[in-house]
């Protein structure tokens, strides 16, 4: 199992566009480069803020001076001499010093003799005169006015990240989500991404957009079954479920019959047995009807036709479907313990895909209680464990597992992985040296595990040694060479090693090419033409992974970066405005 398997397998997801994982899970047990948050688009920001940036600073003062003058304090009104700027400048100044002492309305008038006193051509000036009021309306939440003005504002001064940021806040009081995203896409640009409250603005938007936009869209989405490339890799993670094991010689139906008649014992037609066999073919499309129709006819094998429609309409991405299966399967005191633990660690995975970790933990030890010697459940608990960010608990997990299964190469990669990871945030060298030992001793002692290969690849590419890491894809390809995901790392590696686009987009298109419905393989290249500053092509990706999307979160992720793109070519086209580019 290499990277392209889901590790939280149970929840489906992983790179080749599976049921259920969600890519910000994917993310962290993966480590995928460039990918994290709804505001990945926003990289270079992120980039900039860790090298250090203005924080979170707040923007609610008026503005002071924006060009030469006497600097009355207090003076200003209509009356006496003085050329007309001054006069404008003694009113704001005046202005200020209400906002200042908490009295907006007074405030508002100063500002509005500044706005009536300044000469037309003095464009900045009479900029600040606006934004100014726009903060003393703001103080009055009276959002309409302040997007008013802070429009004026930017229309006298077109690269005006106070008025601009106003109006971001503004629009997003009042609702007006697209809006709000553009004017603080033109911020970031314009502060270099150095300011992690315009960030955090517009991460919370891009959020907001992708889930609106994701709900409607998934309730109407046509469902759509992985590769078989994935179901395979799926399945494979699980060696306790019993729906996955092969057809036994008397299971066999009757027009399955070899020349030697093996399956002659076969006395009935079954629904479930038909949908197994189809598995066995990889003709995928036919088992949720044939289960249906075991179910239906309440046969011998309804409760594994329950689970077995249940995992498809997972695999599918119609939780909605599956859960009433589970469901069932569940609650059959009498069915075999086996399915019924199954049952638990695939609709606890469920839950964690939707954000329910105290269900999905809720699951997971129902399923330990039951079945206390399935080593599936260890080991999908202590990927959960992971993502709850609860190391020590997970490892015992994966303890558990290898104590139950020795030859679990996969959840003895895992436990390393979750040991390196806790090192790594730690910033604990010695740690770090012992679980890159482990990685090795993995690999050494599984050689064809090819899971081992890639979470260790990922570990060395946080420590920079990236040809090693680049050595470990290779035998991933070698063991898996239909695995799309592991070439969508590889090639990410190009780019963070060499910062070679040519070859890196070379492998992501060779995993387009291997399975056309990897959801991650369009994602990653739409964000690395982001990068490129080739957005309409961005913005395409993104689309064809949006058709791919197995789950209403990861849809909304995607729409995210979708969005975030669209945003960046209206502000190019508004402002000029580009963001670096590689």
């Amino acid at each position: 199992m290499a990277a392209s398997k889901p590790v939280e397998a149970a929840g489906g997801g992983g790179g080749g566009g599976g049921a259920g994982l969600s890519r910000w899970q994917l993310a962290l047990v993966l480590g995928a480069p460039i990918l994290l948050g709804a505001g990945a688009l926003y990289l270079w920001g992120r980039r900039a803020a860790r090298r250090g940036g203005k924080g979170a600073s707040e923007r609610k003062t008026p503005e002071g001076r924006a060009s030469p003058g006497p600097g009355a304090c207090g003076g200003g009104g209509g009356g006496g001499g003085g050329h007309p700027l001054d006069r404008a400048q003694a009113a704001k100044n005046k202005g200020n010093k209400f906002f200042k002492a908490g009295k907006y309305e007074h405030a508002i008038q100063c500002y509005t003799e500044a706005i009536s006193l300044c000469p037309p051509e003095k464009n900045l000036d009479l900029s600040t005169f606006y934004q100014n009021r726009a903060a003393a309306y703001e103080q009055l939440q009276k959002w309409t006015e302040v997007a008013q003005d802070c429009t004026k504002a930017v229309e006298l001064n077109p690269k005006y990240v106070k008025a601009l940021f106003r109006r971001a806040k503004a629009h997003e009081k009042l609702d007006n989500k697209k809006e709000c995203l553009e004017d603080v896409t033109a911020v970031c640009i314009l502060e270099a991404f150095q300011n992690q409250q315009s960030m955090l603005l517009a991460d919370k938007v891009l959020k907001l957009l992708g889930k609106e936009k994701a709900k409607e869209k998934y309730k109407n989405r046509e469902p759509l079954m992985p590769s078989p490339q994935f179901i395979k890799s799926y399945f494979s993670s699980f060696t306790d479920d019993i729906i996955s094991q092969p057809l036994l010689k008397g299971e066999k139906s009757d027009e399955d019959k070899d020349k030697e008649g093996e399956a002659s014992e076969v006395k009935e037609n079954s629904g479930y047995l038909r949908a197994k066999q189809y598995m066995e073919e990889e003709n995928y499309d036919k088992i949720i009807s044939e289960s249906t129709k075991e179910i239906e006819a309440k046969g011998k094998y309804m409760a594994e036709a329950l689970l077995l429609r249940a995992t498809f309409y997972l695999l599918i991405g119609n939780a909605n479907a599956a859960k009433p299966d589970l469901d069932e399967v569940i609650s059959m005191e009498d069915a075999n313990v086996k399915l019924r633990a199954n049952a638990l660690i695939k609709r606890g995975s469920m839950y964690m895909q939707q954000q329910q970790p105290a269900l999905s933990t809720q699951d997971f030890n129902m399923a330990a209680d039951i079945d206390p010697q399935n080593a599936d459940v260890y080991h999908h608990r202590g990927q959960l464990k992971i993502l709850l960010d609860q190391i020590e608990e997970a490892v015992e997990d994966f303890d558990e597992c290898i104590r139950l299964r020795p030859d679990s190469a996969l959840a003895q990669a895992q436990k390393c992985f979750a040991l390196y990871r806790q090192a790594y945030t730690g910033n604990n060298p010695l740690p770090v040296q012992v679980a890159m030992k482990g990685f090795e001793d993995v690999i050494k002692k599984f050689p064809k595990c090819a899971e081992g290969y890639a979470l260790y690849a990922q570990a060395l590419t946080d420590q920079q040694q990236f040809g090693k890491a680049d050595e470990m894809y290779d035998k991933c390809i070698d063991l898996e060479p239909d695995n799309a995901t592991t070439y969508v790392h590889k090639g990410l590696l190009q780019l963070q090693w060499k910062q070679d686009l040519d070859k890196g987009l070379e492998l992501i298109s060779k995993a387009i090419e291997i399975d056309n419905k990897c959801d991650f393989a369009y994602e990653t290249m739409g964000t690395i033409e982001v990068q490129r500053g080739n957005l309409d092509k961005a913005i395409e990706m993104f689309n064809k992974a949006i058709n791919l999307a197995k789950s209403e979160m990861e849809m909304a992720h995607l729409y995210s970066l979708c969005d975030a793109a669209y945003a960046q070519t209206e502000v190019a086209k508004k402002y000029g405005l580009k963001p670096p580019t590689l």
